[in-house]
């Protein structure tokens, strides 16, 4: 029996699962992936788009090429899909998983935008540090998530504010 995977947005207005093993996971580095998720790259693995279930709201589409669109929260602006026009799968954002260890990207692509300083700097071991730290400022220290936890809640779910 599959693994079910489930998802969705930082504030919870939209929720997603499957009942299938992602399909090649990759890290993708091209330019409208690096500007859609506002970071270096973007991490996806494909499903059939009949196993994707919306389970609470339904993302907006910006289509961002001739070729394709990408799907996201109209609240919070997490980006949660990517769909080529000419094919039955759709990427979901490994990152919008409730599990994103589960799923591991296996290759890179869009290589040639890949930012130069990201081999040396990420994987060449720079120095690290936690969030939380000693002389945080107090409303950093102090701070209320208002992000939606990593697991499915009841549709009356509310963030705080």
């Amino acid at each position: 029996m599959p693994t079910r995977f489930t998802g969705g947005c930082q504030c919870g207005a939209i929720r997603y699962a499957f009942e299938t093993t992602p399909i090649h996971p990759s890290l993708c580095h091209c330019r409208m992936c690096q500007k859609a998720f506002g970071s270096p790259f973007g991490a996806l693995a494909s499903v059939p788009r009949a196993a994707l279930i919306w389970t609470r709201g339904t993302p907006k589409t910006f289509r961002s090429s001739t070729a394709a669109e990408r799907g996201f929260c109209e609240v919070c602006g997490t980006p949660l899909t990517f769909r080529y026009f000419h094919n039955d799968v759709i990427d979901v954002a490994i990152a919008s998983l409730d599990n994103p260890n589960a799923v591991v990207p296996i290759d890179e692509v869009g290589v040639e935008g890949r930012l130069a300083w990201l081999r040396s700097a990420i994987c060449g071991g720079l120095p690290e540090r936690r969030t939380e730290r000693p002389g945080m400022p107090d409303q950093v220290r102090t701070l209320v998530n208002l992000q939606h936890p990593d697991y499915d809640t009841p549709e009356t779910w509310v963030a705080l504010t």
